[in-house]
């Protein structure tokens, strides 16, 4: 078996830049973490370091298994910190980072499931651009991001993108804007005064082929990063908006619109982005076995 006392000292040591540096941080022998390493590398059957000069290298492979061990020890730690904490009866971190192009009533269905767990919890929320965001996760600032989108695969950032599931998109107007249009759906949509979400969205092309695809050329008088926002333009009367049907019953309610039809096809999905291959946070991964999706994937 993997011996982690020994893959602990390569970790100090990998961190550390090198043996002597190591030994000053821990107390120990340089000879004595030098001929852990060795074994450990005899135990694998690998060479973690090559020699440069006077300096220590990682190898291709060191550098992978320093990815594992930082996940390993990040994971330590975590649970040393829930244990302490429910020990001392205080409530769990769980820190989220939320994308801002996740509309705000989707991100909190989401992460609702951690709110009902038998131990308390404490969600500590970021909301900022997804690099941003991502970021913070590969500094463990963060346990996991919400997105519209899987990690994109141009981040030097390692992760892990769970899908949480997709909702069919719908539109939506006041009833004083909707008496003004002409036609069925999607026909109805045709130089009517159409919001949009920004550019950073997921949806935003498959929307915008689909309008193209059903020859419907609607005015285009507002792009929104933020949903909220877009959703008080629609309130207001400025123009026709899409939103997840997943929230669909408290977007009508609370916007005072209603729901003019959907665009078939076209869906917004939702990913939890973390660093574990393996959810072990158990928000995380009551988030993740939750499934809201369900009845908005029947709602026509």
């Amino acid at each position: 078996m993997l011996n982690y006392k020994q893959l602990h000292h390569f970790w100090n040591v990998a961190r550390a830049g090198g043996v002597v540096r190591a030994s000053e941080r821990s107390g120990l022998a340089p000879q004595t973490l030098s001929g852990q390493i060795a074994v450990l590398e005899a135990t694998l059957g690998v060479t973690l370091f090559r020699r440069q000069g006077r300096r220590l290298v990682l190898t291709e492979t060191g550098r992978m298994v320093l990815d594992y061990a930082e996940e390993i020890f990040r994971l330590g730690s975590e649970l040393e910190d829930a244990l302490s904490s429910r020990a001392a009866g205080r409530a769990v971190p769980f820190r989220v980072g939320v994308a801002d192009v996740v509309p705000k009533a989707i991100a909190y269905v989401l992460l609702a499931p951690s709110m009902q767990l038998p131990e308390p919890m404490r969600i500590v929320c970021r909301e900022n651009k997804l690099d941003q965001l991502l970021g913070e996760l590969a500094t463990h600032k963060l346990d996991v991001v919400l997105a519209d989108s899987p990690l994109p695969p141009n981040m030097d950032v390692r992760g892990y993108s769970h899908k949480l599931g997709e909702s069919p998109l719908g539109f939506f107007a006041t009833p004083a804007l909707a008496a003004t249009l002409e036609g069925p759906f999607p026909a109805c949509l045709d130089r009517a005064p159409l919001l949009l979400p920004g550019a950073e969205a997921a949806v935003r092309g498959p929307l915008l082929r689909w309008l193209e695809q059903h020859k419907v050329r609607p005015q285009i008088v507002g792009e929104f990063d933020d949903a909220a926002l877009m959703r008080a333009f629609g309130e207001a009367g400025a123009g026709i908006f899409p939103s997840a049907m997943l929230i669909n019953d408290e977007v009508c309610r609370q916007h005072g619109v209603r729901c003019l039809g959907t665009a078939d096809n076209v869906s917004e999905s939702f990913y939890a982005i973390s660093v574990e291959r393996r959810l072990t946070h158990p928000a995380t991964r009551a988030i993740s076995g939750a499934s809201p999706f369900a009845a908005a994937s029947k709602t026509e």
